[in-house]
């Protein structure tokens, strides 16, 4: 069983788990705006090499149910993971996002969408990779319509290129 497979079936049973609190918990609704930082661990084919995560992001959640949101994000990050003379440079990502209310003042997410990397060569410029991530992770309410969240997302490349990224989120909603 994969890591994805696990984190949505640990969603799902968090989810469904607690129906009482369900009863009071509310879905993550309108537009929202993040600061992301976190682990990065970017590479081609075994060559990998770890950084740090930093960037902002924004979506738009709208509520299905009382306790379901479906959302759109977009965000643009970069990183400092370089090793001899490569470095993974921004990316920018575009996709959706399924959140589950776990209580009135915590969901669970999963996203997936579209991702383009920069790799840059040291005096040679850098190569544009089209790919997609998947993601999961949660959010919980700090004060007023202030947030934070943690989030593990796998984003695979054109050429072998591929990420796994933790990262903290700070956020607010409007």
């Amino acid at each position: 069983m994969n890591r994805m497979t696990l984190i949505a079936a640990a969603a799902a049973a968090t989810a469904f788990a607690s129906p009482a609190l369900a009863q009071e918990a509310k879905g993550p609704v309108g537009l929202h705006v993040d600061a992301v930082v976190g682990f990065d661990h970017a590479g081609i084919d075994g060559f990998h090499e770890n950084g740090v995560l930093f960037g902002l992001g924004a979506g738009y959640d709208v509520p299905v149910s009382k306790t379901f949101s479906l959302g759109i994000d977009v965000e643009g990050t970069d990183s400092t993971a370089k090793k001899n003379g490569l470095s993974a440079d921004r990316d920018l990502y575009a996709g959706g996002r399924a959140s589950f209310a776990v209580s009135p003042r915590a969901n669970v997410y999963l996203k997936g969408g579209y991702t383009n990397a920069r790799i840059k060569e040291s005096g040679f410029g850098g190569v544009n990779l089209d790919g997609f991530r998947v993601g999961a992770g949660g959010q919980m309410l700090i004060t007023g319509k202030a947030y934070v969240g943690a989030e593990y997302r796998y984003s695979n490349y054109e050429l072998g290129v591929d990420r796994h990224q933790v990262a903290l989120i700070l956020g607010t909603r409007f």
